[in-house]
């Protein structure tokens, strides 16, 4: 059965996705023979620390190796639920998978390194990555390429989505099916930069509009930079534009535009979404 590959900066939601990944596939599973088995850090007793010079991080990634290897086989669904942040031990993996008869893929979670930052802030403070060490790794962090046989079949899932491919994943895996669109997928990935600015533009547009609300319910005005007036919905709430706002990333994700283009497709996208209601 496949190996699933989770990689992500430090804190920017990996576990929390492999918990999504477990429940939906749970349910694929059912009244099969099928297992689960998910390897992580904590599993292994690997502390943070050991990511920080090159012979104990080597060590920790044999560790993680070895405990994939011990669990791999035709009734078991592996997920290995850590940094894997390096290209070369992608590559490793998929070549253990491979000699075991068993396909893999790669979900990359993607979140803005400073939004990983508050996250690890939020954290209990004897769970959180020292600051230098998040720093060090995210310099170091090699993003995965659908382009590379290693990488592929490779399902980017922005910190923004509600969950994770599972339906696809499955089809890609399970199934053995090509993904929709997948080669169209793989070869316009989507760079981590581009995911952030998708998220921060759109956010500020929602900000901007809930502020002249407040102010105008209703009224023709002036959004940040859109160079036409647009008219408000007599009733919006905070939590319709995150609706909106989450359409329109699910939308353009995996299709990038020019940065800036982002805030007035957007804002067209409300006004026509606006239209509609």
């Amino acid at each position: 059965m496949p190996l699933i590959m989770i990689t992500g900066y430090p804190c920017s939601g990996k576990t929390t996705r492999t918990n999504q990944l477990v429940k939906g596939l749970e349910e694929k599973i059912k009244g099969t023979d099928y297992k689960i088995t998910v390897v992580d850090d904590d599993k292994l007793g690997i502390p943070k620390e050991n990511y920080r010079n090159a012979q104990t991080e080597k060590a920790l990634r044999g560790a993680q190796l070895s405990a994939v290897k011990r669990s791999i086989s035709k009734t078991e669904i592996v997920i290995l639920d850590g940094l894997t942040y390096i290209k070369g031990f992608r590559y490793q993996l998929f070549c253990e998978a491979k000699a075991l008869s068993t396909n893999s893929c790669v979900i990359h979670v993607g979140a803005p390194k400073e939004l990983c930052k508050e996250w690890n802030q939020a954290r209990p403070e004897t769970e959180q990555w020292p600051e230098d060490l998040m720093d060090a790794l995210i310099f170091r962090y090699e993003e995965p390429n659908g382009m590379s046989r290693w990488d592929s079949p490779l399902f980017t899932v922005p910190y923004a989505d509600d969950d994770v491919p599972i339906d696809d994943l499955w089809n890609a895996l399970i199934k053995k099916a090509k993904p929709p669109n997948q080669a169209t997928v793989l070869k316009a990935a989507p760079p981590t930069n581009y995911l952030t600015e998708l998220d921060r533009v759109t956010m500020d547009v929602v900000n901007a509009v809930m502020t002249l609300y407040n102010e105008n319910p209703g009224g023709t005005v002036n959004i940040l930079s859109y160079p036409e007036p647009v008219t408000l919905p007599m009733r919006l709430t905070l939590a319709q534009m995150h609706r909106i706002r989450r359409n329109f990333i699910s939308l353009n994700k995996m299709k990038p535009m020019e940065i800036d283009r982002i805030q007035n497709m957007f804002i067209e996208h409300m006004s026509k979404y606006w239209d509609n209601v």
